[in-house]
């Protein structure tokens, strides 16, 4: 199943809040949808979700008009809405019958997704009485309640700790290899990083770069080599004393046991491996740099409003 997000145009009176935007969100397979705060990210998943309708843009599910009464459909939105004086296990049973489930399956289906998050005992507690990370996987179980074919996540992570986060990503990877959709949208790019295959970042209402990320890593220039070693003391001035043909910077990075050496030409790695492995020194790891996802996002969003 395919979903593609055509051409969307939105505007609220003057203001233009997206511009032309196109992505594609597929079965089994996570899209990190990224920018930074006022870039239209929560505007496009409200019009996904049909809170908002677009000016112009089509949204289509492999292939014709998105139908979301004929898609079983999971929102976590940043902003949280679950009622704080209600009991957990009643809201998650009214939930799902409003999603469409029968009243015997949403409370089949509230038992199993409590139990999976660990929150059996808590189902005839008021959700107020819970910290703020058993309430996010509280909305976590009411955003899977009807095993929906479309996720879409929005800051799930908030106020997790780590134990709670390594849940969450247990459960959101089984998620995907069901063949859920995803469409994740986070500040917290190694989360970003470890779920998704592909992106679309926004900027001031436009999608600046969207693939996958590892082809967008690869797009970077490839010369500068990092080299895990004890001996990094000693192979960064041997590079800038014998090995000064090939590279144009060396630098060290004493916390990770690291040196950086940025190369006149990519191709002049195998020069570099030879010429360490010819000195005989310990080399735990030789590797090309790519940039971060986090040095991706900052330059095509930096200096945005």
């Amino acid at each position: 199943m395919k979903l593609e997000i055509k051409n969307l145009t939105k505007s609220f009176g003057e203001k233009e809040v997206l511009k032309d935007i196109s992505f594609t969100a597929e079965s089994g397979k996570a899209l990190g949808l990224l920018g930074r705060n006022g870039a239209g990210k929560t505007t496009t998943i409200r019009i996904i979700m049909g809170v908002f309708y677009q000016n112009s843009g089509k949204i289509l599910i492999d292939g014709k008009p998105f139908d979301r009464n004929k898609l079983r459909i999971g929102y976590l939105p940043e902003e949280r809405g679950l009622y704080p004086k209600q009991k957990i296990g009643e809201q998650l049973i009214y939930f799902g019958m409003l999603r469409g489930l029968s009243k015997k399956q949403a409370t089949e289906n509230t038992v199993r997704w409590l139990e999976r998050m660990g929150m059996s005992e808590y189902k005839d507690k008021r959700l107020e009485t819970l910290s703020k990370g058993n309430q996010q996987k509280i909305q976590l179980a009411v955003t899977l309640l009807c095993d929906p074919q479309l996720v879409i996540l929005d800051e799930p992570f908030s106020g997790l700790d780590p134990v709670n986060a390594m849940l969450l990503k247990d459960v959101i990877k089984e998620v995907i290899a069901e063949g859920a959709m995803v469409i994740l949208s986070s500040h917290q790019m190694n989360y970003i990083e470890e779920f998704c295959d592909n992106i679309a970042i926004l900027n001031s209402g436009k999608i600046v770069i969207n693939g996958n990320i590892n082809d967008i890593k690869r797009s970077y220039p490839r010369n500068i080599i990092e080299i895990g070693s004890v001996q990094f003391d000693e192979i960064a001035p041997f590079v800038i004393r014998s090995l000064n043909e090939i590279s144009t910077d060396v630098e060290t990075d004493e916390k990770d046991s690291v040196v950086r050496v940025k190369m006149k030409r990519p191709d002049d790695k195998m020069k570099l491996m030879e010429g360490l492995l010819n000195e005989k020194f310990d080399i735990d790891s030789f590797k090309v740099r790519e940039p971060s996802l986090n040095d991706i996002f900052v330059e095509y969003t930096e200096g945005a409003i």
